[in-house]
């Protein structure tokens, strides 16, 4: 399986500025939020039996406020801090006015025009994943032709596909049953990985700390990156349930 993952440059207003309004973090933390989150999911692909590659957003597809620069730089640079100089990473750019038409470019041609076998998109924002998740998604992916990895408020962290679907609008609110729906109206099954939780949202942010907690408290540890973030920053969930600093 292929393993898209759809990295912004990490600039300061464009990721995570959802976070930003509704939790304790600053622009410039939701950055270091957003980088430590693309380490934990890249290291997971870097470590399962998937092919990493990086999808990232040019000037043409950028939000008018954040167009500038260089965004492949900057979206390599990240990439090869966290996986060495010598990593086998592939990038391409990403192409399309909107989120669904974006991955159904990227989709479509790896099936067609490249004929690999299965595509799994994995969002960057996950940094719980890790390589069982994964590689338990391709295995899936013999027996459905979708499978999809819901996470917090009907969204998903994961879409793989061994088939393309009709992508227009297939990202709309809820992604999650919008995804599965599309699937099934084109004639194809459907299966589903374990669900995990985001960064991306305030109320993901809040699940991905208390799962972090939870995993300190049980000695086993993971997402390493945003875990030394998180503790670096003070962030926990309050007693209240809300993101707290201590």
């Amino acid at each position: 399986m292929i393993v898209v993952v759809p990295v912004d440059p990490p600039r300061e207003g464009l990721v995570l500025s959802s976070v930003v309004d509704e939790s304790p973090l600053s622009d410039a933390e939701a950055v270091s939020l957003y980088e430590a989150a693309v380490a934990d999911v890249l290291w997971a692909v870097a470590s399962s039996g998937g092919d990493l590659l990086l999808n990232y957003r040019d000037e043409e597809t950028l939000p008018e406020a954040h167009a500038g620069g260089d965004p492949e730089a900057e979206v390599r640079a990240l990439a090869l801090d966290v996986l060495g100089e010598d990593a086998e990473v592939r990038f391409e750019r990403q192409v399309g006015s909107s989120r669904s038409a974006r991955v159904g470019n990227t989709v479509t041609h790896l099936l067609e025009r490249e004929g690999v076998q299965s595509v799994g998109m994995l969002e960057p924002t996950v940094p719980l994943v890790n390589r069982t998740e994964i590689d338990g998604a391709a295995m899936s992916l013999r027996r459905h032709e979708v499978v999809l990895g819901p996470s917090t408020e009907g969204s998903t962290y994961f879409a793989g596909f061994s088939e393309p679907i009709d992508f227009t609008d297939a990202y709309a609110t809820p992604e999650l049953s919008t995804l599965a729906r599309h699937a099934a109206d084109d004639g194809l099954s459907v299966g589903f990985a374990p669900m995990l939780p985001t960064v991306a949202t305030a109320a993901g942010l809040r699940a991905t700390v208390a799962g972090l907690e939870a995993r300190r408290a049980a000695e086993r540890p993971g997402a390493e990156a945003t875990a030394a973030l998180v503790d670096e920053l003070g962030i926990r969930v309050g007693e209240d349930g809300g993101l707290e600093r201590e």
